[in-house]
């Protein structure tokens, strides 16, 4: 057996790592490079692997980092199918089409206004490419073992980390294998805990928080008083959201403020075609989430939700006290960039950062303390207040990763630690080694490593 990582090692984008068991090859998640400029590019780079040997793709969950790279698979020859949870396939078709869409989109936009170095710039894939991926989707039930072939076994568990997300068990000639994908937290504000894993005799663990303990604060009072301090001002507040998981648990507690009758007189919008679908897909897995009837009655009052891009500019255009929540969570594009391009130079706007921000996104160059951010070919000044709420996370902290390995029976003969930019792996193989006394690794990219 050989493991062999193709992204996610040294950074939190990109997952892809390729399993070989004698002939049999198999590629867990198949992620897109998000971030720095030097990521970015390798999405354009092939794989280097010949796609008519891979004979599976096991996908952890729908984010972009870890499906993102699909409609490039297919496109580039892959003919076999994407193992995954129900709720899994339902939010990829929006994250995978919502992609395709903004690629097109920003194709277009750098031909007409000239700030592409291409002649002709195009997107990495389209809204076509994407429909013939989502043909190869096979669903797969959870927490039942599934044989793919004489030597092979596999079998999901939940990870807590966004609907349908699971860690990939398989069972090879009696050897078994964990890839945890993204682990969530111990207590989620929507899903269910993560589930325990017992046995492992290889492990990949993620590292997104490796090195840090989420601080113990109150999500409301802070969601509150951001509000409050924007409202007092006059002004508008964003929150550049990620549109799956992460906006719907923001509309959930917007509810319970309103519900509380906490929240000023002002309209709530969520203005994302995917952020809907999401929200949409949702309530539709009533098995997969905690929320009652009563949560997604009020959820649904409390929000605007907006995908019809006259609405969205009419919403822009208004320039009275409001709380927009719109993508991308990382601010690399969707239709944050549209009100950050009217409200991001006037002082009594805010924008709200509630979630992790890679290098090199604007997100991250807003909680840099940066005093520009570029966007649609131009430089703009920031001179609205920014604000952060570092407990909405959806990964694990440090705490919460050594839980979920204490619960281990006995040590994995080598764990890897990936998914983690080099210090927060780092930290993580310390606490391990020095907690739990395993042998532990940290992945490198590209690197192959043969397990038996």
């Amino acid at each position: 057996m050989k493991l062999t990582f193709y992204g996610g090692a040294g950074t939190v984008t990109g997952s892809k790592i390729l399993l070989e068991v004698n002939y049999t090859k198999i590629l867990i998640d198949c992620g897109l490079f998000q971030g720095l400029k030097d990521l970015r590019l390798k999405n354009w780079e092939p794989l280097p692997l010949d796609l008519n040997e891979l004979d599976l793709v096991l996908l952890t969950h729908a984010h972009l980092d870890h499906s993102g790279y699909l409609p490039i698979l297919i496109k580039n020859g892959y003919r076999g199918k994407i193992y995954c949870t129900s709720a899994t396939r339902d939010l990829t078709k929006i994250i995978l089409l919502d992609s395709a869409k903004i690629q097109e989109e920003d194709a277009r936009r750098a031909a007409k206004y000239n700030y592409s170095k291409h002649t002709k710039p195009v997107p990495l894939y389209t809204v076509s490419d994407v429909k013939k991926t989502l043909e190869h989707f096979k669903i797969i039930e959870s927490n039942k073992w599934l044989k793919i072939n004489d030597e092979i076994e596999l079998k999901l568990l939940n990870s807590g980390h966004i609907l349908g997300s699971v860690f990939v068990i398989l069972k090879i000639n009696g050897e078994i294998l964990v890839f945890s994908g993204d682990i969530g937290r111990k207590n989620p504000i929507l899903l269910p805990k993560y589930e325990y894993v017992d046995k492992a005799d290889y492990l990949v663990i993620e590292s997104t928080y490796g090195n840090r303990l989420h601080k113990k604060t109150s999500i409301n009072n802070k969601l509150l008083e951001c509000i409050e301090q924007t409202y007092a001002k006059g002004g508008v507040l964003m929150i550049p959201t990620f549109s799956v998981e992460r906006a719907q648990e923001i509309i959930y507690l917007l509810s319970i403020l309103k519900r509380e009758n906490k929240l000023p007189n002002i309209p709530i919008y969520l203005d994302s075609p995917m952020g809907v679908n999401a929200t949409e897909v949702y309530f539709s897995h009533k098995n997969n989430h905690k929320l009652t009837s009563e949560d997604i009655k009020s959820m649904i009052d409390t929000v605007q939700l907006i995908s019809d891009v006259r609405a969205s500019k009419t919403v822009v255009s208004d320039n009275n006290p409001k709380i927009i929540m719109a993508g991308s969570g990382m601010i690399t594009g969707g239709r944050i960039l549209h009100y950050l391009d009217k409200y991001i130079e006037h002082k009594k706007n805010s924008i709200l950062i509630v979630g992790f921000q890679a290098e090199g996104t604007r997100g991250k160059a807003l909680l840099s303390g940066d005093s520009e951010l570029k966007f649609f070919g131009k430089y703009y000044k920031i001179k609205a207040e920014v604000f952060k709420i570092n407990a909405f996370s959806g990964h694990a902290d440090q705490s919460e990763l050594i839980d979920w390995l204490q619960h281990f029976k006995s040590p994995p003969k080598l764990t890897f630690i990936n998914h983690g930019e080099p210090h927060q792996s780092q930290a993580l193989k310390t606490k391990i080694r020095t907690t739990l006394n395993w042998n532990c690794t940290v992945a490198k990219m590209n690197k192959t490593y043969t397990l038996v």
